[in-house]
């Protein structure tokens, strides 16, 4: 795994403890993904700055979303093997926990934090360039998932319930009609309403605010 990683640990503790899920009990990766998620998102912000000098904030911010959400990083996880290498409680052996989004996603910025921990900021940081490097050029594509694709593959993704859509008002006349939708998402106790000018348009915005909502919890 060291080869895959690009980073060969002096204290494999470290190694074993990032690929420990919080079901394994208290000597778990959850500090270590804390501090690889702050990780993550700042040499993905600086490989994206150095490669598109003249990108606003606007498409920098929208870039490094997609290079780092946690579909982007259960892929990542997926390639580097991580899936068969997670120490994980009965329960979540059970229900297939390592094919999980959110436990992939999880394990790679625990190594990432580990992989600090043990070798350094410089280390650390070129052991992340070149992981994601490759993977720059897809994230910049013009070609994006719209937001309903987007939250019911995050969603499945972490083995959740999917989303339900319901027209809550519309007004205006025939040739001008305005449509209100509401998004619920049981799982995160989400009602969030999407304003368009046909129901999928409000459909579209519905799941947009909850896939905004979703992210802002996950980084509190």
């Amino acid at each position: 795994m060291g080869a895959a990683f690009g980073y060969a640990f002096r204290d494999p503790a470290l190694r074993e403890q990032a690929l420990s899920h919080r079901s394994t009990g208290a000597h778990n990766n959850e500090r270590l993904e804390f501090l690889g998620d702050a990780l993550v998102g700042l040499f993905a912000a600086e490989l994206l700055y150095a490669r598109f000098p003249r990108a606003d904030e606007g498409d920098l911010t929208r870039w490094r979303a997609r290079m780092v959400n946690e579909g982007a990083l259960a892929q990542i996880a997926r390639d580097l093997d991580l899936g068969d290498q997670l120490h994980l409680g009965p329960g979540e052996l059970k229900t297939g926990g390592f094919r999980r989004d959110s436990i992939l996603a999880d394990a790679f910025e625990a190594l990432v934090g580990a992989c600090y921990l043990d070798g350094g900021f410089e280390a650390c940081r070129g052991v992340v360039h070149a992981i994601f490097e490759p993977r720059v050029d897809a994230a910049t594509s013009t070609q994006e998932k719209d937001p309903k694709t987007q939250l019911q593959e995050l969603l499945q993704g972490r083995g959740l319930a999917l989303p339900a859509y319901e027209l809550s008002g519309s007004s205006g006349a025939d040739h001008a009609k305005v449509f209100d939708v509401t998004c619920t998402v049981d799982a995160f106790d989400l009602h969030c309403v999407g304003r368009g000018g046909s129901r999928r348009a409000a459909e579209q915005a519905a799941a947009a605010a909850a896939l905004e909502r979703i992210a802002q919890a996950r980084h509190v």
